[in-house]
């Protein structure tokens, strides 16, 4: 659905391209090259310093560079640039998609709008925008992605922060600190959102008292696109520029501002630029007030409340993602009656009515819950693993009882379930290293494995690529990685006074990212730090862990956690384990494309998928995990390790026990032997066996291409044949 726009050309400011070049602008302000390594190696060729100081932004890069003159001079540059523009335009008019040949009928008429809006609180699409916060936004961005590569007509909908989440700094006594910046969105590959007249996009919504305006941004994905919310204008006061200033950040004022422009503002949008697509998907409860605008819309032309709330619920598609109560959102009854002062009489009903769409009984008393709001509107709703659906349908049963008013109706065709669900993927080419894909292009025949990356038929080459060169091709990955890694701990032990230590390439190197949710366990590692030590420092079979990520601003057992694992770096477990800070997709590519072996666990069953441990294994890095969220999906006894049996535990204290022992001795009886046993040619047999097997398994079946697929068969087609 992206076109080229000539009146676009005037917004790429401060850009002075040489003619042979000119379409390089076109090319940064379109997010099709963070999964094209001909692209980015082009923006790099031009300034590679520069590349790596922008943190990989080709709009900066652009506009800062003194090496376009020269570039267009290089006949080697321009002809690259030549091959990587021709890409660029196949893809974008490519006629043969995946969805032009399973739904065709659903195309005619879509040139000009997209069947699916995608709305979500957070987009991680690369680590230039930087408007993510983890799992959840970074889903979002390989979501938008392959419903690009598949021709799936697609628009996401969310909100631009001003200062992003939050650059994370781990002083020299191991706390956590924040650091926020300024996005600057001149500067970044995103641009202002036009109406069908050329105009730039206002839009309102109403807060307690006032008007809030908020611009509309516009960020290209392939062929998808995102529009961002933005309330940091001139039209606004300083209070309300703030209100869009940080991702999961203030006090629940903030938070029901948030998701009010979220959602109703996100419909004004899509309107304001023309679309008026028949199917809506909320990522998360964040954004279901969208539901309540659309029902303002219809009652405004006639509906009736109850009408026009089964109507849109049956265009509606909701995704529930944790099974931890905290993630639900949930507002007092005087916050929310503040907010939303005066919609019921523009819904058609009244307070009670209103209320009603949304309430949850806790033990202080009633609230309104995001996620109950979610449901009730909705009538495709799912989980995100088959373990997610049993927990999400347990936790919300109350909603589902026969004779409820307002009760969601169980889903058609599902065997009268609930809630269904839909196992995260990861976007395959998001997250493979460029070694990997070239290894993958010599043995797939004819590099089949891009055109239909789903299909585990087409990975079956995994199992004949010669060991040696697969062996090889993960090193040089992970020697990459530790090269990067060790120049950020040279920096941080610089700046804070530590001594500097270093990963070693040859040792067994173990992977742990993600948030610091204590529910996550990033300690359990420590359980017994003597045991632990024995283990890494074997002097013929060492191990290194490497940890990383970001606890939330307010969460003080989280940071408590990182702390924790600072200390064992500096003490007991110095040269072993390393901490290291800021997370982003930058960081996580480098890790799950480098690192032997990735951990997981997560205290079961809490983890609702996740999906670090699927880019790993697409990059030959077996899963080392308890069996929660995606992994039972995906162990077969060959593709990587279990810790503990998941179940069967009566406090979480011995479920702690036992898993910690299950670690050490998985690690001690199969993994450190697997890994060190090495042949004459230096190449661990046994290992590269484990590697083969989460490539050819865990590839395609997690992927975002069978994901966005899934989602159509049964979500979004589903929806479009509604009567509404």
């Amino acid at each position: 659905m992206t076109q080229h726009d000539p009146r676009e050309a005037a917004q790429t400011v401060n850009i002075d391209v040489p003619q042979r070049l000119r379409r390089l602008p076109e090319l940064a302000y379109n997010l099709f090259w963070t999964w094209q390594p001909g692209a980015r190696r082009l923006f790099t060729r031009l300034d590679p310093e520069l590349w790596e100081r922008t943190e990989h932004n080709p709009v900066r890069l652009l506009s800062e560079t003194g090496g376009l003159e020269a570039a267009a001079r290089d006949a080697d540059f321009v002809d690259a640039y030549h091959q990587v523009l021709k890409g660029f335009d196949d893809y974008l008019h490519e006629r043969e998609t995946w969805m032009g040949y399973a739904y065709p009928e659903l195309l005619d008429g879509r040139s000009r709008g997209p069947l699916v809006a995608y709305f979500s609180a957070e987009f991680g699409l690369h680590e230039s925008l930087p408007i993510y916060s983890g799992g959840l936004g970074v889903l979002a961005g390989d979501h938008v992605k392959s419903a690009s590569d598949l021709g799936l007509p697609l628009v996401g909908v969310g909100l631009l922060y001003a200062q992003g989440f939050f650059r994370q700094r781990i002083d020299g006594e191991g706390w956590q600190r924040e650091d926020y910046e300024p996005f600057h969105p001149e500067g970044r590959p995103v641009r202002a959102a036009l109406d069908p007249d050329g105009g730039e996009v206002i839009v309102t919504v109403e807060l307690p008292g006032r008007e809030l305006y908020l611009k509309v941004w516009r960020v290209e994905v392939g062929r998808s696109e995102v529009l961002l919310l933005d309330a940091d204008i001139p039209e606004n006061t300083g209070e309300d520029r703030h209100i869009t200033a940080r991702l999961y950040g203030g006090d629940n004022r903030t938070r029901i501002a948030q998701e009010v422009i979220l959602g109703v503002g996100g419909v004004r949008a899509l309107r304001a630029v023309g679309l008026r697509p028949p199917v809506y998907h909320m990522n998360e409860g964040h954004a279901a007030f969208l539901g309540l605008e659309r029902i303002r819309e219809l009652v405004a032309a006639g509906s009736s409340f109850d009408e026009a709330r089964k109507s849109i619920s049956r265009s509606t598609v909701f995704t529930t993602h944790t099974p931890v109560s905290a993630g639900h959102d949930a507002f007092s009854p005087e916050l929310f009656g503040e907010f939303t002062d005066s919609w019921a009489a523009r819904l058609g009903t009244d307070d009670a009515g209103l209320w009603a769409l949304g309430r949850k009984t806790e033990q202080w008393g009633e609230v309104f819950n995001m996620t109950v709001l979610a449901m009730r509107l909705s009538s495709g709703r799912n989980a995100v693993s088959a373990i997610h659906r049993d927990v999400s349908e347990e936790m919300w049963s109350h909603l589902f009882t026969q004779g409820e008013p307002g009760s969601p109706d169980p889903l058609p065709g599902d065997g009268g379930r609930s809630i269904t669900h839909v196992t995260n993927g990861v976007h395959t080419w998001s997250w493979l290293s460029s070694h990997m894909a070239d290894l993958y292009d010599a043995y797939s025949g004819g590099r089949a494995w891009r055109n239909a990356a789903e299909d585990p038929g087409v990975w079956t080459f995994a199992y004949e690529a010669p060991s040696g060169e697969l062996w090889d091709a993960h090193r040089t990955s992970k020697l990459e990685m530790v090269e990067n890694v060790n120049a950020r701990l040279k920096a941080r032990a610089g700046r804070d006074g530590l001594t500097a230590k270093e990963l070693d390439p040859e040792a067994l190197t173990i992977g742990f990212a993600r948030r610091f949710a204590t529910y996550k366990r990033a300690t359990l590692l420590l359980s017994d730090l003597a045991r632990i030590k024995r283990i890494a420092t074997d002097a013929g079979r060492p191990v290194q862990f490497v940890f990383a990520g970001k606890a939330h601003p307010a969460d003080s057992p989280g940071k408590e956690y990182i702390q924790a694992l600072h200390e064992a770096a500096e003490g007991e477990l110095a040269g072993s384990l390393f901490v290291l800070e800021d997370y982003d997709m930058d960081l996580a590519r480098r890790m799950v494309q480098g690192v032997d072996l990735w951990m997981n666990n997560p205290r079961r069953p809490l983890e609702a998928s996740g999906t670090s441990g699927q880019k790993a294994s697409l990059n030959g890095a077996p899963n080392f995990s308890v069996p929660d969220g995606w992994w039972p999906e995906a162990y077969n006894g060959r593709n990587g390790w279990n810790i503990g049996n998941g179940s069967g535990y009566a406090t979480n204290e011995e479920q702690d026990a036992a898993d910690a022992e299950s670690l050490y001795a998985t690690l001690e009886e199969e993994i450190l032997p697997a890994f060190y046993e090495r042949g004459a040619d230096g190449v661990p047999e046994a290992w590269v066996s484990v590697m083969r097997e989460a490539i050819a398994t865990v590839a395609p079946r997690f992927s975002t291409q069978r994901m966005v697929r899934d989602y159509v068969h049964s979500l979004y087609v589903p929806r479009t044949r509604q009567p509404r």
